[in-house]
Order: structure tokens, then sequence, then C-alpha cells
């Protein structure tokens, strides 16, 4: 596009008779330098990375806070009784994102259920606010994630959309310049 700009300014005066304005030629690199602004996909995909790898190490950060619990419960019940279970940690590694914030959840939730029982294996409130603060810094970190995913879907479109202006006005003024350099 700034190759044919260039060339249209050159020719100034002869795209004046076409009807094809300097003040045009001018919105039209005005357009292109906007389009050079715009995050490239590259970078939106970047961004997107960085998001999700600070989403995985508060996942980190979230299952390691459940494993405390749970070795406390460990001490207390056997792995195999109803009331280890009913915290939902099988498979932990394994968890979705949001079965893992579920299961986050729901592990201090039954473990305030019985707080009593295993208060002398040392969980207590500042075990399950671990958790719960974890939980939260997951959440927080996914919905950021998911933010930049429909951000980058939404750039894409527009740049799309820029991008259609930008060949329509480049086939105008190419069409204008084929006649005008056809010898």
């Amino acid at each position: 596009c700034m190759e044919a700009i260039r060339a249209a300014h050159r020719d100034a005066d002869l795209f004046r008779q076409y009807g094809y304005s300097a003040e045009r030629l001018k919105t039209f690199q005005a357009l292109c330098e906007q389009f050079q602004a715009i995050p490239g996909d590259d970078e939106l995909v970047g961004d997107q990375m960085i998001c999700t790898e600070k989403k995985n190490l508060a996942a980190e950060k979230l299952k390691t806070a459940i494993r405390s619990v749970m070795t406390r419960v460990a001490l207390k019940f056997h792995d195999k009784t109803g009331r280890y279970r009913k915290f939902g940690t099988a498979k932990l590694g394994d968890m979705s994102d949001p079965q893992l914030l579920f299961c986050g959840r729901r592990v201090v939730r039954v473990a305030r259920q019985q707080i009593d029982f295993l208060a002398e294996t040392g969980l207590n409130e500042n075990v399950l606010k671990r958790v719960m603060d974890a939980a939260s810094e997951f959440e927080n970190a996914m919905n950021i994630q998911q933010d930049k995913l429909h951000d980058r879907d939404i750039s894409v479109e527009r740049r799309t959309d820029h991008g259609n202006k930008i060949y329509r006005e480049l086939v105008t003024l190419c069409e204008i310049g084929k006649d005008i350099w056809a010898e």
C-alpha cells in the first residue's frame, strides 16, 4: 500500500483527473498507518500465553493448598473412607480448570463441616484461608485468560475489517494507476 501511495503522490496531478484527490490519498495513508498500529495476532497470542502461564501457576498453587488439607485429612481418616472421599479430590492432577476451582471450594466447605475432628491434625482457618485465597487467585487468572481469548477474537475481527477497507482502497488506487501507467 505504501508503495502505491508513494507512486500516487508522485503522479498526484494525473490521479486528480480521475477524481482521486490528495485528501483521499492522505486518508488512505492514515488508514494504512492505523492498521500498522493495531496489534498483530502474534502479539495477542503472546499475551494469551502469558495469561495461560499465570493461570497454570495459580492452578498449581491451588493444588498445593488442597494437598495440604488432604494430607491432614488422610492423617485422621484413611483415604479409602467416605469422610476422605467426600472431599472429592480424586484425580486432582487430571481435573479441568472449572473442576479444580469447584474442588477447591468443596474442600473448604467440607473441611469446615469436619473442622472439630480435624483440628488435631493442624487444620484450622488459616489453612482453609490459603485454599480460599488460592481458589480466588486461580478464578481471577482463569477470567483474565478468557478475557484475553475474547480480546484476541475481537481484535482479529477489527483487524480483518480494517484490512478489508485498506484492500478496497488499494484496488481503487491500483485500477486508476493501471490506466495512468498503462504505457
